[in-house]
């Protein structure tokens, strides 16, 4: 995302790089590798992930209702257009 002019502070990048890594956050495994900061950034993650559309529920978001409220976040944030990867 830093590549394509991303303006998420880096708090930001780590919550969504992370939030899907359950064993860490969620389990307390790999807790002999974290370095001192990380466990700033987990309590970051463990917040980020109370607001987890994909995995709260079984029913299917509405995506058009759903849409511009996240297309002004991307706006926002300098990642309204395509990405380069």
């Amino acid at each position: 995302l830093k590549e394509n002019g991303c303006t998420i502070p880096q708090v930001g990048l780590d919550m969504i790089r992370f939030h899907s890594f359950y064993p860490w956050h969620d389990r307390g495994a790999y807790r002999q590798f974290e370095a001192p900061e990380d466990a700033e950034m987990k309590r970051w993650v463990k917040e980020f992930n109370k607001f987890d559309l994909y995995s709260k529920g079984d029913a299917v978001p509405d995506v058009a209702a759903l849409k511009p409220y996240y297309q002004s976040l991307l706006e926002k944030y300098g990642i309204g257009g395509k990405l380069r990867w």
